[in-house]
């Protein structure tokens, strides 16, 4: 069961990232570098912040963010609670390219819902939120046991 709902998340994340793609090129960004604006659009984060909140590593979003910071999509600011990790937020450059998918997001969204029904879309969301935090939670377990030095999840059950 494990294996196949795996599968089934790996092929979708990778029509997600197509379709991110063909979202993204008119804008003249990437699928990754509007994942990153995304996740500071709302407020700055720092780069480990962004990592966490997209469950990526650290060091891709630190390459992704000098990209954008290089090409006047985004910046650093300071960080009031950390000094020497900075915060990055988007510039209105790379606001405006982030407005530029937007109807091309709402249009593909909307033929998604028709498709599958705004109940079961719902649903569907629900379902992936409820795996996403389960999985968290596993991964903390582990982490925790970790750090307490009783090893993997069971070992000393």
């Amino acid at each position: 069961m494990l294996s196949t709902a795996a599968i089934s998340v790996f092929r979708l994340n990778g029509q997600f990232l197509g379709v991110a793609e063909e979202l993204a090129r008119p804008a003249g960004l990437t699928s990754a570098w509007w994942q990153v604006l995304g996740a500071v659009l709302p407020e700055p984060l720092s780069v480990a912040g962004i990592a966490r909140a997209m469950g990526i590593t650290r060091q891709s979003v630190q390459r992704i963010a000098d990209l954008l910071v290089g090409k006047g999509l985004a910046e650093y600011v300071p960080n009031p609670a950390h000094r020497r990790a900075k915060l990055l937020r988007p510039t209105d450059e790379g606001r405006a390219a982030i407005d530029r998918i937007n109807p091309g997001h709402a249009e593909f969204a909307g033929r998604l819902a028709d498709r599958l029904g705004d109940e079961q879309f719902t649903e569907a969301v629900r379902v992936l939120e409820r795996l996403s935090a389960a999985m968290e939670a596993l991964a903390s377990d582990g982490r925790q046991e970790t750090a307490d030095g009783d090893g993997p999840a069971g070992a000393s059950r």
